[in-house]
């Protein structure tokens, strides 16, 4: 039976974690300052990437690391140290635009995946990186007709990376998009000399803008200031017709994100693309799978190129459109393994019975339930109020210094 890649992204252990219970079948992550999410995300060390390795291991799921930066000169000995640690680690890919880091992971024998910002957007590219690299991720402006020709070229003709292996095509299906093309913008670059392309975007496009004459001072007149901001991918939709093409591998961006975006987005995925395959993709499941993403960060969804669209639509806002936010309340501080309790310091907001919940942490990763009973001096309580202990059941262990959240309605937006 075909099977579908689900690829979830890594900014910490505990979206690791998350993203391995939600169903994963692989994760990408950064190491050091060589890849495109240096400033949005917790980058591992090279110290961490065996015990990334191997929780990925003991999990089944494959593990990549994203140096996919333009290299200078200056970057050269880092990459090769990268480069080198990550196949002394046993991890199973770097994903990479620079010739100089792909020339390299072949020569030592790393495999590697194309990334995007290569622009790949046709079969005769696909062709000229399959002698580099055994999956190759599309371009982002790929509508699906294009990929559903490429797909079938590679299997028409048989082309295959460097493994023997017909070459995956990977392609993104969640989460930001950015207006340049494939993510190559230079915004940042000629407004702060920070490039997107080193890892060190500031988001300039996602900041209101006006449109004035500078020689007459007249000032255009646009429905929406956010001109350069586009609506987060969104694929769910449209999933059966995006792996009917022959795609192989559904990339998830956020490695910015929280570990409960990353559990939430990865398990409708999953459970999605498992349905397409089953012939159990329905209206009224795709209903409900849209309710549960619109619960995580989003900018409002947009179906990017992919359907044929000349531009992505704009997000309208800066913010954050999720339909939940998560709210700090305490650590744990003790686990009761025999009894299945954890007692909790509450610090900064209380939480009371029935609320929906997050604990996360470098070992366990997230557990999202909601509050079945609680217990203050071991007498139960409908809530905790603030500056207390609190112990209550949770599914599995956690560990102290767990942070405890709270998962509700955004307070701005609850309707009185």
């Amino acid at each position: 039976m075909r099977k579908i890649e689900i690829m979830a992204p890594v900014g910490s252990f505990e979206a690791l974690g998350a993203s391995i219970d939600a169903g994963c079948n692989s994760i990408y992550f950064g190491v050091a300052q060589l890849n495109m999410r240096t400033r949005a995300a917790h980058n591992f060390t090279l110290e961490e990437l065996k015990e990334v390795a191997d929780r990925c291991k003991v999990a089944g799921i494959r593990s990549y690391i994203t140096l996919n930066v333009l290299l200078y000169e200056h970057d050269m000995s880092m990459m090769r140290t990268i480069v080198e640690a990550a196949k002394a680690a046993g991890i199973n890919a770097i994903i990479a635009q620079d010739i100089a880091a792909i020339q390299y992971a072949r020569q030592i024998g790393m495999p590697v995946q194309a990334s995007t910002q290569l622009s790949i957007s046709n079969f005769e590219s696909v062709k000229f990186y399959a002698q580099f690299a055994d999956t190759i991720v599309l371009a982002r402006e790929v509508d699906i007709p294009m990929m559903k020709r490429i797909c079938d070229g590679i299997e028409k003709e048989q082309v295959r990376g460097p493994a023997g292996e017909l070459v995956r095509i990977e392609v993104f299906v969640h989460g930001a998009l950015c207006i340049a093309q494939s993510g190559r913008c230079h915004m940042s670059l000629l407004q702060n000399n920070t490039s997107a392309q080193r890892g060190a975007c500031l988001q300039e496009c996602r900041r209101k803008y006006r449109i004035i004459d500078d020689e007459t001072g007249k000032e255009m007149v646009v429905d929406n200031e956010y001109v350069l901001s586009p609506k987060d991918l969104c694929t769910l939709p449209f999933l059966d017709a995006l792996i009917d093409t022959g795609v192989s591998v559904l990339k998830i961006e956020g490695r910015g994100r929280s570990p409960v975006y990353v559990a939430t987005v990865v398990r409708v995925y999953r459970e999605a693309a498992d349905a397409v395959l089953a012939g159990t993709f329905t209206p009224e499941k795709i209903t409900s799978w849209m309710k549960e993403l619109e619960t995580v960060y989003n900018r409002g969804f947009t179906e990017g190129y992919y359907l044929g669209r000349k531009l992505p639509e704009w997000s309208g806002d800066p913010g954050n459109h999720a339909t939940e936010e998560r709210v700090y309340v305490g650590n744990v501080v003790h686990y009761f393994d025999k009894a299945g309790v954890a007692e909790i310091e509450v610090q900064a907001n209380e939480i009371n019975k029935g609320d929906k919940y997050a604990i996360m942490g470098k070992a366990t990763g997230l557990i999202q339930d909601h509050v079945k009973e609680m217990k203050i001096d071991d007498a139960f309580v409908e809530k905790s109020g603030k500056g207390v202990t609190i112990t209550m059941p949770v599914p599995r262990a956690v560990h102290r210094n767990d942070k405890l959240y709270l998962l509700r309605k955004p307070i701005a937006r609850v309707i009185a």
